[in-house]
């Protein structure tokens, strides 16, 4: 399950549209989207995901939770752009949200805004991913600078 949270900054769209896709063409899995109204991701990598406005019943039963801010694309006034319009701090992961989920295990990309996005106690319990998934990155990042290297 994909989570839109608040932030101190609104950010770019690249990382929740590019989760849905890699979610999308995984096999097995059932994505659901949740996110307050306004704030869609582009269609084309949202594809047949699950787009559930109601947080509570987007987070019942989810086996993952991956917490993310993104900006809203809606905005009409060009000099709106980037401007934060939605600064509601119930939808930042803490505990009650992950008892809703299934013993669900939180998952963000870091670095995180700590109280912000997810609560220090989610992101510090055994059911956090963050670490093992940032050791991931690093390494996949490390992989793709070799054989850039090895292709000169």
């Amino acid at each position: 399950m994909l989570t839109w949270a608040p932030h101190c900054r609104a950010l770019p769209q690249a990382v929740p549209n590019s989760f849905a896709q890699w979610m999308n063409a995984a096999p097995d899995v059932d994505l659901v989207i949740t996110h307050p109204e306004g704030y869609e991701l582009d269609p084309k990598f949202v594809g047949d995901a699950v787009v559930e406005y109601d947080q509570r019943k987007a987070f019942e039963g989810a086996d993952f939770i991956y917490a993310k801010n993104w900006s809203n694309p809606g905005v009409t006034n060009p000099a709106d752009y980037g401007k934060i319009t939605c600064e509601d701090r119930s939808w930042t992961v803490d505990t009650e949200h992950m008892s809703w989920t299934n013993n669900g295990k939180f998952m963000h990309c870091l670095p995180v805004r700590r109280n912000l996005i997810v609560t220090d106690d989610v992101i510090e319990s055994p059911n956090s991913l963050v670490i093992p998934e940032a050791a991931n990155r690093e390494i996949s990042c490390s992989v793709v600078i070799k054989r850039m290297l090895e292709a000169l």
